[in-house]
């Protein structure tokens, strides 16, 4: 009998019994022992800063607690606490008993609108259909990574850049191409370097403003140049503006959407960062697509993308709209002047200490510091740096290879004012304790 084909018999009254079914005979199978692998995907999937971390040795000097100044979340230390109104906006929330169940995917269509709302201005309008809601804006980046390219395309990141764009691209496929950003020019992007990567095959251009972990903020006119270089060349801008608007006084953030006449940007926000409550994992793409280039296939597929998992989280979408509108400004402000002034520590302290070059930053929470590995003969590069750090004064500093960016690394200013000085202390002891001058022989050979 065919293997494939079966017999049903009838019994008397012409129905079916089921022990006179004849089931197929199923091949037997060629595997002959378990082998299960893990997919390729997972293979290749690589967060460099838990990969360069989890091999240093941290061992903190038992005598000097711990201070880390690597985490890029705000809330550690308890000293940065959100508003009492955002707060009260998820109590209200919970107690209303209106969003336990699930929401569609791209987000209720009420806090769409909010969003919408509160960033569309004239030169880049938004209404609700231009907005989905996130997991995070960490999903966000993946949607809009995702939605714009295919394995074997290439897409365009800053470096020294945020590790996730590349964790997630080279996951699917795609090639990662770093772009440089010039530390002498407070971190601006190199545009003829940039230009000089792109080929057929690169399908977007990641930019991060403000950024993590330069702590720069991108003027008007260089944000313009930017995207003269990507309407050239029809290349569509993933925008991560996680850290929007938090930019220290003197100093202006402009969505690059809002400066945009041609090219389409899928800008990538959330509350993490401006609201301190990076657990609560909303985030957002806000489609900027006025001469419709992404077209209705790029908005279908984010909305196909976002149905694989329905990720923002209902209770928080049921607030946003008192967490947008009812924050109080002297909230936001009060966290910019201590982002500011804790950065202006760091950075005072810091440039008064031979063989250490810190960059002052603009906005976010973060300020890169060189190190002229030359006058630190002890160390190979800034992981091993980093690692005696961490052994002889307890206090932990992400190496900046973690960023592709070596001979580097970042600080967090988001700990508390007094912390921040003791940091500084011990690293200016650490630094006097290892720095070596140059020797004149050296000096007369770079003659």
């Amino acid at each position: 009998m065919d293997p494939d084909s079966y017999v049903v018999k009838l019994n008397g009254n012409g129905h079916k019994t089921v022990k006179d079914i004849v089931y197929p005979t199923k091949q037997k199978s060629r595997r002959q022992r378990w082998n299960i692998r893990a997919s390729k995907m997972s293979i290749n999937t690589l967060n460099p800063i838990r990969s360069i971390v989890d091999g240093m040795k941290l061992t903190p000097n038992p005598e000097k607690p711990m201070i880390a100044l690597s985490i890029g979340d705000p809330t550690v230390f308890g000293n940065l606490p959100t508003d009492d109104k955002v707060l009260q906006a998820m109590k209200d929330a919970i107690d209303s008993h209106k969003y336990n169940g699930y929401a569609p995917s791209v987000g209720y269509q009420k806090s769409r609108e909010v969003l919408a709302n509160f960033y569309s201005c004239p030169e880049a309008p938004l209404e609700a259909e231009d907005v989905l809601l996130t997991s995070g804006c960490s999903q966000a980046i993946d949607l809009a990574i995702t939605v714009l390219c295919n394995p074997g395309d290439n897409i365009l990141i800053p470096c020294p850049g945020f590790s996730l764009y590349k964790t997630l691209a080279v996951s699917l496929g795609i090639q990662v191409k770093l772009y440089n950003l010039l530390p002498e020019k407070s971190w601006e992007i190199d545009l003829q370097h940039l230009e000089s990567l792109i080929d057929d095959r690169t399908a977007c251009l990641i930019v991060n403003n403000p950024s993590n972990p330069c702590g720069s903020v991108y003027s008007k006119e260089h944000l313009q140049d930017i995207l003269s270089v990507a309407s050239k060349r029809c290349l569509p801008i993933l925008a991560d503006e996680i850290y929007g608007d938090m930019v220290f006084p003197g100093c202006k953030y402009q969505s690059i959407a809002s400066l945009s006449s041609d090219v389409p940007v899928l800008a990538c926000g959330g509350l993490a960062k401006r609201w301190l409550v990076p657990g609560w994992r909303l985030g957002w793409i806000l489609i900027h697509d006025r001469n419709q280039i992404f077209g209705k296939e790029i908005r279908q597929g984010l909305v196909k993308l976002s149905q694989r998992i329905l990720g923002a989280c209902t209770i928080v979408q049921g607030a946003l709209e008192s967490i947008l509108n009812d924050t109080p400004q002297d909230f936001y402000q009060r966290t910019i002047r201590f982002l500011k002034s804790n950065s202006e520590i760091c950075f005072s302290e810091l440039s008064t200490i031979p063989g250490l070059t810190p960059v002052m930053p603009s906005g976010a929470m973060y300020l890169m510091v060189g190190i002229e590995m030359e006058h630190f003969p002890e160390f190979l590069d800034d992981v091993q740096f980093t690692e005696h750090l961490v052994t002889e004064q307890s206090v932990f500093c992400l190496p900046a290879t973690a960023f592709e960016y070596p001979n580097y690394f970042r600080i967090v200013v988001t700990v508390p004012e007094e912390m921040m000085v003791v940091a500084c202390g011990r690293i200016r002891e650490f630094c006097q304790r290892h720095y070596r001058p140059r020797s004149q022989d050296s000096a007369e050979l770079d003659q």
